[in-house]
């Protein structure tokens, strides 16, 4: 829809032979709604976010290298050690259909990324992040300065 200036629908309502007093109105009430709403501020763009995985290491266990992971969701009754297994079970379970028989998935990582949620959820994990994200190490502790 176009938009017109409040001006020129003045000029326009002029011509037409308004009465001043209601032209004076109509002219208050039209520049009373294209004021903005104070509620409606240009808002900055929304800042981009990434997954990553910070792992407590406070004895140095971990090697010294970057390693890249995935974020699961398993339900919070369940052990963490049955993680692998769910996804084991639904890339079996992709690998059964049309598709995964034409393109099966060999690796975790392929099959966090191709295999559909459906298979997931049914072997009752959720995959928060398709690609792997960074994990960093910690000491556990917060420096004093």
């Amino acid at each position: 829809m176009p938009k017109i200036e409040v001006n020129k629908v003045a000029e326009i309502l002029k011509k037409n032979d308004i009465s001043p007093a209601i032209l004076r109105r109509v002219i208050e009430e039209m520049n009373l709604a294209v004021q903005p709403d104070p509620g409606e501020e240009e808002k900055p763009p929304p800042i981009k976010k990434q997954f990553v995985i910070l792992v407590s290491d406070p004895e140095g266990r971990l090697p010294k290298q970057d390693f890249v992971g995935w974020v699961l969701q398993i339900p919070e009754n369940e052990s963490v050690a049955t993680t692998q297994e769910r996804v084991f079970r639904g890339a079996y379970d992709f690998n059964t259909t049309k598709k995964g028989r034409l393109l099966p998935v060999k690796t975790v990582g392929e099959a966090i990324e191709n295999v559909p949620a459906k298979f997931f959820k049914e072997a009752d994990v959720w995959v928060k992040t398709k690609t792997p994200v960074l994990m960093l190490r910690t000491d556990n502790e917060i420096p004093r300065e």
